[in-house]
Formats: C-alpha cells, sequence, structure tokens
C-alpha cells in the first residue's frame, strides 16, 4: 500500500512529465529498480515537488539550471517539457537558457539551446 507522500508524488510526476513518462518508468521497473522507482516518486516528486512553498513552473526553471550543470542533457529535455507544461514562457525559458550559458558555460547553453529549439519547433508543429 503506498503513503500519502507517494500518491501526492506520482501525481506531481505525471502533472510535470505526463502519464506515458511516468507510466513507462513504472512499468520498465523490475525487482532491482522498483525501490528506486519508490524513492524518487516519494521522496523527490512527493516530498520535494510536493511541498506547496515553491509553485510547479519555479520549480521547473530551477531545474533547468541544475540539470544543465550536472550536464543531463535527456533530463534536461525531459524538465524543459515540463516547464512549458507548468506554464514556464518563452521569454522566461530564454532567460533561463541565458544563465545557463554564462553559468554553466557555452557549451552547456548550445547544447540546451540545440534542445529547446527542436522542442519548441515540435510543440509548434514545425518538426
Amino acid at each position: 500500500m503506498k503513503n500519502e507522500r507517494y500518491l501526492l508524488g506520482e501525481a506531481r510526476r505525471r502533472e510535470v512529465l505526463g502519464d506515458a513518462y511516468v507510466d513507462k518508468a513504472l512499468a520498465e521497473a523490475n525487482d532491482f529498480s522498483r525501490p528506486f522507482q519508490e524513492m524518487v516518486t516519494e521522496y523527490c516528486w512527493g516530498g520535494v515537488w510536493g511541498d506547496p512553498a515553491l509553485d510547479k513552473k519555479t520549480r521547473s526553471l530551477i531545474n533547468l539550471g541544475m540539470i544543465a550543470a550536472l550536464n543531463r542533457m535527456h533530463e534536461w529535455e525531459l524538465h524543459f517539457r515540463g516547464a512549458i507544461k507548468n506554464g514556464a514562457t518563452a521569454d522566461e525559458l530564454r532567460t533561463v537558457l541565458h544563465q545557463i550559458a554564462v553559468y554553466c558555460g557555452a557549451p552547456a547553453g548550445v547544447e540546451c539551446f540545440r534542445i529547446a529549439k527542436r522542442v519548441l519547433a515540435e510543440k509548434a508543429g514545425g518538426a
């Protein structure tokens, strides 16, 4: 039986990343990886993302900077899509990418802009 924080975490995770992503992540978990998926859902999504002190858009923008600094571009794209879903505007996203380029370095900024351009084109129906 899942606790309240896990249930909140699963709901937040679905709101930000989408049902298809969450369903796939949970379905692909095996006996070895399932405890990790449960931990991420409960503590990351339920404990941190479930804290009402920050709204989802703010959390998304913070994540973009941190994930870029870690050079985890697969996760960065996922959270870029989440930031759009959470209401981040094109101007806010562009500003975050400028800050990433200054604080994480131009190569990180170039890669983030490349991903962002592709995702925005897809969303606009241009890809």
